[in-house]
C-alpha cells in the first residue's frame, strides 16, 4: 500500500512578495492524515484550504481565500508539494502572498527536502479521471484525459520570437518533477512590468526572480536553465493550479496558452462532473501504483 506523505518536520524561509514587494515569512508545518494542504495567514490567525471552492482571483496568479482574508501566488509551493508527493502539510505565511523567491519551484523544492518527508498511515488517494473534461476561452483550451499515468503536455503560442509554437510533453511517471519542471522561472515582458508596477503591482519583481524579455531575447544575464523553460514553467504552473483539486490526478492535461484562470476552470467542472472522475485509494501492484503516486517515484532521478 502506498501511504499518505507529510513533512519530517517544520522548516521556514522568508523572501519578497512579488507584488507587494514586502518581505514575507512562510514556515511549513508537518500535518495530519487526510488534512490536505491548508494555508495560514499567521497575522490574522485565518485557515485556507488549498481547495478548488477557496479560488477567489486568477488574474497574474493563483489566489485562495476565505471570510475576507486572501493567501495570493500560491502555484509554485502547491508545484512543489504535488512534485515531491506531499499531500499534507501546514503552511504559515505572515502576509497575503506566498514568497516569489528566484521565481520558480527550486527555493520550495530545497526546502522540503530540507525537512525531509516522511509516510503516515493512511492510504495514498488519488482521483482518476474517467471521461474527458474540458473548458474553452477564445483561443485558449485545456483537457483533462483518462490516462494510465499522469502527464501534462502544454502549447505555448505568443506573438514574440522566443515563445511562438514552442511545445513540451512531461509525463511525471517517466520524467523526474525536480531536473525537468522545478527550476523553470515565471517571465514577463520588460513594458508589462513596467506598467504593472505603474499601476503599484509586481513591486517585487526583478530579474532576480523572473525571466525579463524585451521585443527579441531574454534580458537576464544569465540566460535561461531550460531551452525552453518559458513553456516549462506553464507546466509548473499548471501542476500547482490542478493541486486544488485536492488530491493528485491520474490523467493527462492538454493546455494551449492556458493560464491559471482556465486551469481553475477546468478543475471546478471537473469537480461538478462526478461522472468524469474516481477517487482510488493506491493499494495496486508496483507498477500502477508507482505511475500514480504522486509523482514520488521519480524523484531519486531528480
Amino acid at each position: 500500500m502506498i501511504r499518505q506523505r507529510t513533512l519530517n518536520r517544520a522548516i521556514h524561509c522568508g523572501g519578497i512578495g512579488l507584488h507587494s514587494g514586502k518581505k514575507i515569512d512562510l514556515t511549513l508545518h508537518p500535518a495530519a492524515d487526510d488534512s490536505g494542504i491548508v494555508f495560514v495567514r499567521s497575522d490574522v490567525g485565518v485557515e485556507i484550504p488549498a481547495r478548488s471552492e477557496f479560488v477567489t482571483d486568477t488574474r497574474l496568479c493563483t489566489t485562495i481565500g476565505r471570510d475576507g482574508v486572501t493567501v495570493s501566488t500560491v502555484e509554485h509551493l502547491l508545484s512543489a508539494l504535488a512534485g515531491l508527493g506531499v499531500d499534507n502539510a501546514r503552511i504559515e505565511v505572515s502576509g497575503a502572498e506566498v514568497p516569489i523567491m528566484d521565481g520558480s519551484a527550486a527555493p520550495f523544492v530545497f526546502l522540503i527536502q530540507c525537512a525531509g518527508v516522511r509516510e503516515q498511515q493512511q492510504p495514498k488517494k488519488v482521483m482518476r479521471i474517467m471521461r474527458k473534461v474540458s473548458v474553452e476561452d477564445g483561443d485558449k483550451r485545456c483537457s483533462l484525459m483518462p490516462a494510465k499515468g499522469f502527464r501534462i503536455s502544454y502549447l505555448l503560442d505568443y506573438d514574440h520570437p522566443l515563445l511562438n509554437n514552442r511545445y513540451v510533453s512531461i509525463d511525471f511517471s517517466r520524467q523526474a518533477y525536480t531536473r525537468e519542471v522545478s527550476r523553470a522561472r515565471t517571465f514577463g515582458f520588460l513594458h508589462e512590468v513596467e506598467a504593472l508596477q505603474k499601476m503599484g503591482l509586481a513591486l517585487g519583481g526583478s530579474l532576480e526572480n523572473a525571466i525579463g524579455l524585451d521585443a527579441y531575447r531574454v534580458v537576464n544575464e544569465g540566460g535561461l536553465r531550460y531551452r525552453d523553460e518559458c513553456v516549462r514553467h506553464k507546466i509548473l504552473d499548471t501542476l500547482g493550479d490542478l493541486s486544488l483539486a485536492g488530491m493528485p490526478i491520474v490523467g493527462a492535461f492538454d493546455g494551449v496558452r492556458t493560464g491559471h484562470a482556465c486551469n481553475h476552470r477546468l478543475v471546478s467542472r471537473l469537480l461538478s462532473q462526478p461522472e468524469s472522475w474516481k477517487v482510488e485509494t493506491l493499494a495496486r501492484a508496483p507498477e500502477e501504483a508507482a505511475t500514480a503516486d504522486g509523482l514520488a517515484p521519480r524523484l531519486a532521478g531528480g
